[in-house]
């Protein structure tokens, strides 16, 4: 048994007191004390060598360390912490590989080197859970847009918009808007599709400027992209989940672009939003693409962005009618509610294997569906 924690000291001090009177018995001092006759002997020989001092316990540190991380990798770790606050040992490790750094420490090590240095947040460590992750095969098959949450800048108030490609998380846009209304959102998608192209997919939430309610989800926005060719999609009602890159992007905008900022205006915003866009894209290890970069696995869309609406055809046998300025369009000399989002547009009516029911057509999409039997729905 030890030497007891308490009283460590004098219990040492007992012992070899009791060790050097006249006729001391070792083994069964040792016995009494609890300890070996080993450890007695080395108490009994430091302090006939160094006196009370000679009790206290010696560090066990080494003196030498072959196996600690060198003090320059060290430094670099630290640096790149300094450059990108948010960024945790994987991301960090990646990025100095990137650099020719190739005998560098494990992930645990790099996060021990933060938290000993001070880097990290305690309640870190306990944030990340598993998520099970879904991603779209190819890049421009689907990508998804939202707005984060808006925050005070100088005297305004600014609303950032971001536009990602789901395959391989390539931020396409990060912009500084000062409002959430569609034509604002239309002209930063315009500046999207003429450098990149167009996706097949655009999947968006259900509050504006791209969607309205459960009856009518169309909005001149999502009218326009699908005149584009561009499939619209909506996640679930009260599921953020189904944006869950775009709500993971946010966090990271957060934390690495906006943080604790003041910025003078949207423009210098942007500014910043531009240059961050550019490191997440081609500098920030992502874990989710085994720590390569979003640039590594982006290629831009062969479909172009046309600068004039292109025409739309409908099949030969379709009845064609103009939505009128109230969201209506008259059929059979009645009038059925299609949304105000087609006002002034052409939709296609197709008849379905139940007679009387007719499917509701824009371009090939369809958006809504009549039934002359039921003389409720006449509105």
């Amino acid at each position: 048994m030890p030497w007891r924690e308490a009283s460590i000291m004098s219990q040492r001090l007992e012992f070899v007191t009791l060790a050097m009177a006249e006729g001391a018995n070792m083994g069964r001092l040792c016995r009494r004390f609890a300890i070996s006759r080993k450890t007695g002997y080395k108490w009994l020989h430091r302090f006939e060598e160094g006196g009370i001092q000679a009790l206290q316990d010696c560090s066990r540190r080494p003196h030498s360390s072959p196996k600690r991380t060198p003090h320059s990798i060290e430094r670099a770790i630290l640096a790149m912490r300094d450059r990108h606050s948010a960024w945790g040992a994987r991301k960090i490790r990646a990025r100095l590989q990137t650099h020719g750094m190739n005998d560098l420490p494990s992930v645990s090590t790099i996060t021990a080197i933060l938290r000993r240095n001070g880097k990290v947040d305690p309640e870190e460590s306990d944030k990340h859970k598993p998520w099970h992750r879904f991603e779209a095969e190819d890049p421009n098959c689907l990508w998804q847009m939202d707005f984060k949450g808006h925050f005070r800048v100088s005297q305004v108030r600014c609303h950032p918009l971001t536009v990602l490609d789901d395959h391989s998380r390539y931020l396409l846009g990060v912009y500084a808007c000062a409002n959430e209304r569609w034509k604002t959102v239309q002209g930063h998608l315009a500046t999207v599709f003429r450098r990149y192209g167009l996706p097949e997919r655009m999947l968006v939430d259900n509050g504006s400027p791209w969607g309205s309610d459960e009856i009518y989800q169309h909005t001149p926005l999502t009218v326009w992209l699908m005149h584009l060719g561009i499939e619209v999609l909506h996640s679930r009602p009260y599921h953020p989940q189904t944006l869950g890159k775009c709500e993971r992007l946010h966090r990271t905008l957060k934390a690495e672009a906006i943080g604790k900022r003041a910025f003078r205006s949207l423009e210098h915003c942007q500014e910043h939003f531009d240059l961050w866009r550019y490191v997440y894209n081609f500098q920030r290890p992502h874990e989710a693409l085994g720590m390569a970069v979003p640039a590594s696995r982006y290629r831009e869309s062969s479909r172009e962005f046309p600068e004039t609406l292109p025409p739309i055809e409908y099949a030969p046998g379709d009845e064609l009618r103009k939505v009128q300025i109230d969201g209506r369009v008259y059929f059979r000399g009645r009038g059925f509610s299609v949304g105000k989002a087609f006002r002034g547009r052409h939709l296609a009516l197709r008849p379905t294997a139940t007679d009387g029911v007719f499917n509701v057509f824009f371009c090939h999409y369809t958006v809504a569906q009549v039934d002359l039997n039921d003389h409720n729905a006449d509105a």
